[in-house]
């Protein structure tokens, strides 16, 4: 029996799913950034992160945002990675709010992207470049007339999907993912410091990571079709 990776047109399909994935998740960092300096922590914008230039993200994490997702693409034909914006966590002990805040931000990012290929979608519908494609998937949320405008269309579907799971995953109130900072906003300020210690467990983290691999796929079915109607309010996809 052969075992084989990927062909050409996978590997080119996980080239573009590459290229969305590094600019989604620069832009995620990016907020992140943005937010800690508007709170007060310049650790990050010193270190020339609040800017969409994926290069200064690329060198803070080099494997989570080139080797690792590169070699998903050659082998799985999916990128898979991670990246970080860096903070003081002095600072995040002191103004805990702007902490979560800051937390926020990055899922935030990720949700004007969802957003922004919706816009575009719409847009291209209505220049008769789109047509709502007849079964919708991950990489097929919109369907293009031919040539270019099937490009784009693979492009903006990709865009769309991918947001939404970086927009999901990091809302959910788990260690180490974004939701589980935004909780300071919601409990009382004389915990926030335990809260913040607790966050800091290395085993925390694993189980949290554990859980979300094994629970996502049911959370983001539901979520990306719920979505999807919404984009098409008089179709229904399920």
């Amino acid at each position: 029996m052969e075992l084989s990776g990927p062909g050409i047109e996978e590997i080119g399909l996980g080239l573009v799913f590459y290229v969305v994935f590094v600019f989604s998740v620069t832009l995620h960092e990016a907020g992140h950034a943005w937010a800690a300096k508007q709170g007060g922590d310049l650790t990050a914008y010193l270190g020339g992160q609040v800017t969409i230039d994926p290069r200064p993200h690329m060198r803070r994490e080099p494997f989570g945002m080139v080797i690792l997702p590169l070699l998903g693409v050659l082998t799985t034909g999916w990128p898979f990675g991670w990246a970080s914006a860096p903070y003081d966590p002095a600072w995040a002990r002191r103004h805990p709010r702007r902490a979560a805040w800051m937390s926020l931000a990055g899922p935030a990012a990720n949700l004007g992207l969802v957003l922004a290929a919706a816009l575009l979608i719409h847009a291209g519908l209505l220049a008769g470049w789109f047509v709502p494609p007849d079964a919708i998937s991950f990489s097929h949320v919109t369907e293009g007339s031919g040539g270019f405008a099937s490009t784009l269309a693979l492009g903006v579907s990709i865009l769309f999907s991918m947001n939404l799971v970086l927009f999901l995953l990091n809302m959910i109130p788990l260690p180490p993912l974004d939701g589980s900072g935004a909780v300071l906003l919601f409990i009382p300020e004389h915990l926030t410091e335990r809260y913040q210690e607790m966050l800091r467990q290395p085993a925390l983290a694993w189980a949290g990571i554990l859980l979300v691999l094994y629970f996502f796929g049911s959370i983001f079915r539901p979520a990306f079709l719920f979505a999807v109607n919404l984009l098409y309010p008089f179709s229904s996809y399920g």
